[in-house]
């Protein structure tokens, strides 16, 4: 994908969404570390800990302009997705919504980035 300045100025916004994305993971992770029960269930930490570590991948790939970021940013999505899905679960808690928010927003602009990379 050549840079144009929208195409410049959308992959720096998803790069800004990943690196969100990735604090507000680790941001949930403690906190539900902090509150226990359902919260810590190993599924619920997998997909927290996926979508943090393909969030903090995607934003390195799209930094350097890797030919694969496209591909990243289609599976960073789908991480997001899932993870923002199990936060859901705990919709009665303002860190997991605020969470689930934060993956959604960062799976909408990589489905575009991906889309774009096509």
């Amino acid at each position: 994908m050549t840079q144009t300045a929208e195409t410049s100025q959308q992959m720096r916004q998803c790069i800004d969404m990943c690196l969100a994305a990735h604090t507000a993971c680790g941001q949930t992770m403690q906190h539900a570390l902090d509150k226990g029960g359902n919260m810590v269930e190993r599924p619920m930490m997998m997909t927290l800990m996926d979508a943090a570590d393909m969030s903090a991948m995607c934003a390195d790939m799209c930094m350097r302009q890797s030919r694969m970021a496209g591909q990243m940013c289609a599976m960073n999505a789908e991480a997001c997705r899932a993870a923002a899905d199990a936060c859901a679960r705990f919709g009665d808690d303002s860190q997991m919504r605020a969470c689930a928010e934060q993956l959604r927003r960062c799976a909408e602009m990589c489905e575009q980035m991906a889309a774009a990379a096509r």
